[in-house]
């Protein structure tokens, strides 16, 4: 019985989002569809340049402004080779696959999409354009990894960033986004884990690559004792304000479809957000006597992470409570915690993000039954909290064990960080000789 009920969670209520198995029944373009995912793609392209490069260069210290933008806008481009290369396929190729039958392409694509053979302008993925989906999932895929460089920030190479990217994408994004979107026969997904948009698969996946980079490359010079506050909060909160509004077309973009689903995904995102922004604010305000710009716009991305695999299936009320949750938590996790055990996560990547991740995949569950006013088709409450978290464990072992893995042969090899001189400049001045500002 409780095999059959984790199936039917994995059937109705992963598939509609972002568990992509290919319909058995002619597939006919929609326009409607096709002109709401080509915005959605250039919604979620805006999450990374602009949006998170100047939410993360906004936090830095202005001799490293450029530094956090070349790196952001270098994976951008890197990723978008890697996946028309080898990464569409080893995410999205169903070949060998079978509802129940766990085997090896269960936890990795083949390569028989590899430089995206087969595409055609007439091949369709549902409703929309194949071409269209490809340049969907292409835009997750770039702000994954991107996510990471908010936790290294300030000391860590350019090239060995690059060489670190290109294996992490290939060794746990793009098997961690098979094993949860991969279709009828993907391990997470027989499993019955829910992520309509990326919970584990993006902000988990990329939050605790980015605590064990942190972890492994040390500690920025003179932190903690030297002030090392944002240089500009105004970038922040523009970054912060691109994030959210390209988090529609991540979260309701999600539906493929231009249809209910990404309506209440785009309702949702907007109430867990504002929820936690007020979380986050409202908490901050009792303990520290004045709210910050810096804590409004992280508890508004504390929001965003939370909701996003709960999007599909939750309700407006599980929405808000999401939402609040986050906010709160997240909150202490990015100050206390991080002060506790005294690891440098420069922007707070695994506070934010992987926290958020977390909470929003557990509470997924729970959230989709009808009884907590969501849309899933959960009926135990309990099953589905077991079934996610088993699904955040695994996430977190895989990405945590092969990051560290990648991180420290990077170490061995080439070296992770700049030295010392190099730091006390700047990387923008070190590593590509320009400045932010030149203001003489």
């Amino acid at each position: 019985m409780r095999s059959k009920t984790i199936v039917t969670l994995a059937a109705s209520a992963l598939l509609p989002g972002l568990a992509f198995a290919q319909t058995t029944t002619p597939a006919k373009l929609d326009s409607g569809d096709t002109a709401w995912m080509l915005t959605s793609s250039m919604l979620v392209l805006l999450m990374t340049i602009p949006g998170l490069a100047l939410f993360y260069g906004g936090m830095v210290r202005a001799k490293n402004l450029l530094s956090v933008l070349m790196q952001c806008f270098a994976i951008t481009a890197l990723v978008t080779v890697l996946w028309v290369v080898y990464g569409y396929s080893m995410a999205f190729d169903a070949t060998g696959m079978a509802a129940g039958t766990t085997g090896l392409h269960s936890f990795v694509g083949g390569l028989g999409r590899a430089m995206l053979a087969g595409l055609a302008p007439g091949s369709l993925y549902n409703t929309v354009p194949e071409a269209v989906f490809v340049m969907f999932q292409m835009t997750f895929a770039i702000i994954t990894p991107a996510l990471i460089v908010g936790a290294i920030a300030e000391r860590m190479k350019f090239s060995a960033l690059l060489v670190f990217t290109a294996l992490w994408f290939t060794v746990v994004y793009l098997p961690m986004a098979h094993m949860v979107w991969g279709g009828p026969g993907s391990f997470l997904g027989d499993l019955g884990v829910i992520d309509f948009a990326g919970g584990t698969v993006v902000h988990i996946n990329a939050g605790i690559a980015g605590l064990v980079g942190c972890l492994v490359i040390g500690k920025r010079r003179g932190y903690p004792t030297t002030p090392m506050p944002p240089h500009n909060l105004g970038y922040t909160l523009v970054g912060a304000s691109m994030l959210w509004l390209g988090w529609f077309g991540f979260n309701a973009g999600s539906a493929v479809a231009a249809n209910g689903s990404a309506g209440m995904a785009m309702l949702v995102t907007q109430i867990a957000t504002a929820a936690a922004a007020i979380g986050w604010t409202a908490v901050e305000w009792l303990t520290h006597r004045r709210p910050s710009v810096l804590g409004i716009a992280s508890g508004a991305v504390a929001g965003l992470v939370a909701i996003t695999p709960a999007a599909g299936t939750c309700g407006p009320g599980g929405a808000l409570l999401i939402g609040f949750a986050a906010g709160i938590v997240c909150f202490f996790c990015a100050t206390r915690l991080k002060r506790r055990f005294g690891y440098d996560d420069s922007l707070d990547v695994f506070g934010v993000h992987a926290v958020a991740g977390i909470i929003g995949a557990l509470l997924t569950g729970p959230f989709a039954a009808h009884a907590l006013g969501g849309f899933g088709t959960v009926t135990d409450l309990g099953l589905s909290l077991w079934v996610q978290l088993k699904g955040v464990a695994f996430t977190v072992v895989y990405s945590g064990v092969l990051s560290y893995a990648i991180f420290k042969g990077i170490a061995v090899t080439m070296g992770l960080r700049v030295d010392e001189e190099q730091e006390q400049v700047g990387l923008d001045i070190a590593l590509h000789e320009e400045r932010g500002y030149n203001l003489s």
